[in-house]
């Protein structure tokens, strides 16, 4: 019954050979052939005679491509002299019945020396120092203030969230740093550039910028942290005509500084005489004659900066504007609206700008604040009855507090339905008289 029953796959396609294992061809031929000897038919005939005749014949499977070579073929190619790096097909000679129906071209095994925690596996500015969530007592190890700031700020860009609990950390360890006042405009100039180079680092800049000028303890003789970060930001602002009117390599730089400016003159605050917290009007003043630059050179880019700015900043500016009595917001407007028709810039900026006017019209999207609880009435509060019930008359006509008949069409509604009936347990009533 074994004769004519074999499960192994490819079984019966090499009836009548014998199938020879590892040890027995190494046993048989010294691992110099792969079968056909007399050796290897006594060796055969003895372990079938030791198994009763019961020893399957099977052919082996075709191996990978990528299987390790053979002892056989291995020694082959040693003697052809053929490169192991070769991807050309080997011929292989003939050693019996058993390689007659499978000459296979045999290809080397690469080896990867790639790992998981290989660097090119990194994010670029990926700094192992800050993988963690904090990162305290992890500055020993930096040899410069740079090193250390600039990894911390790569940090920032990969983790925002984290600025909450590691920022008190970081200003702790700056201000044991800072001694200079070379190290001081080596800080400002570091995050400038992060701020302006990064995309969508502005406000996380500005961010850091604010902290730090209310937490940094030391300054230079050229001035604090904040005073030295306005200069730089006066040096750029200096250059405003001449990089609005080059070409897209000035100009790109000079947008990332016009929105990065937006975000500090909205998140820099400036402790007041009084103790009040304002915003830098100086600020103010540079971002409006920032806006006519960008309306003077009226290419598409300028214009879209300029869009931006006003999505941006366009509220918080028209406010501060009103309180002083001044018309600017007026003005831009107005420029805007000559832009679209007369200058030769693409229709989709256009569009944007139209955009702007309209989001200028509806009070930069602002919703305008309802009356206190105490003080609304249905007459100076269009929500007093937003969250009142809808009811329905007899006859379906829909009805609410709003309407004039409200009361009365209320109790023919409580009649009706009978909604609150006296009630009754084991025969005595649960409300008495007038209850």
């Amino acid at each position: 019954m074994s004769d004519s029953f074999d499960r192994a796959p490819g079984a019966g396609r090499g009836r009548g050979r014998t199938a020879l294992s590892g040890a027995d061809a190494s046993e048989g031929c010294g691992g110099a052939c792969l079968g056909g000897s007399a050796s290897h038919s006594s060796v055969s005939a003895e372990k079938q005679h030791k198994t009763g005749g019961l020893l399957l014949q099977q052919e082996s499977l075709r191996p990978p491509k990528t299987a390790p070579l053979s002892n056989g073929i291995a020694e082959h190619l040693q003697q052809a002299r053929i490169p192991s790096g070769s991807q050309e097909k080997v011929s292989v000679p003939d050693s019996g019945p058993e390689m007659a129906e499978s000459q296979v071209a045999v290809a080397p095994v690469v080896t990867s020396k790639l790992s998981v925690k290989a660097p090119e596996f990194y994010p670029s500015g990926y700094n192992q120092n800050f993988a963690d969530s904090s990162f305290e007592d992890e500055y020993d190890g930096y040899l410069t203030l740079a090193g250390y700031v600039q990894d911390f700020l790569n940090h920032l860009a990969e983790q925002p969230g984290c600025f909450e609990t590691e920022i008190e950390q970081f200003a702790e360890t700056v201000n044991g740093w800072v001694t200079a006042d070379e190290t001081l405009q080596e800080l400002v100039e570091l995050i400038y550039q992060q701020a302006t180079s990064v995309p969508n680092f502005s406000y996380m800049g500005a961010r850091l910028c604010n902290y730090l000028s209310h937490h940094l303890t030391i300054s230079s003789q050229s001035g604090s942290f904040r005073q030295l970060l306005l200069q730089r930001c006066q040096t750029e602002y200096e250059n405003r005509d001449e990089a609005a009117k080059g070409d897209e390599t000035a100009r790109k730089p000079f947008h990332a500084f016009v929105l990065f400016l937006a975000e500090l003159y909205l998140n820099l605050e400036i402790k007041g005489t009084k103790g009040q917290v304002t915003r830098a009007e100086i600020l103010q003043e540079g971002l409006r004659e920032l806006l006519n630059v960008l309306f003077s050179n009226p290419v598409d880019n300028n214009l879209m900066c300029a869009v931006k700015l006003l999505k941006l900043t366009g509220s918080v500016l028209e406010d501060a504007w009103k309180e002083k009595g001044k018309n600017d917001m007026e003005e831009i407007i107005q420029r805007i609206e000559n832009v679209v028709l007369d200058a030769k810039c693409s229709r989709y900026v256009k569009h944007m700008l139209l955009k702007v006017v309209e989001l200028r019209s509806s009070n930069w999207g602002r919703v305008h604040e309802t009356s206190p609880h105490t003080k609304a009435t249905p007459e100076n509060d269009p929500n007093y009855f937003m969250n009142e019930p809808t009811f329905y008359t007899s006859d379906g006509v829909p009805f609410t507090a709003a309407d004039p008949d409200y009361q009365e069409k209320y109790q023919e509604l409580l009649e009706r339905e009978d909604l609150f009936p006296d009630y009754e347990e084991n025969g005595v009533a649960l409300s008495g008289p007038g209850d």
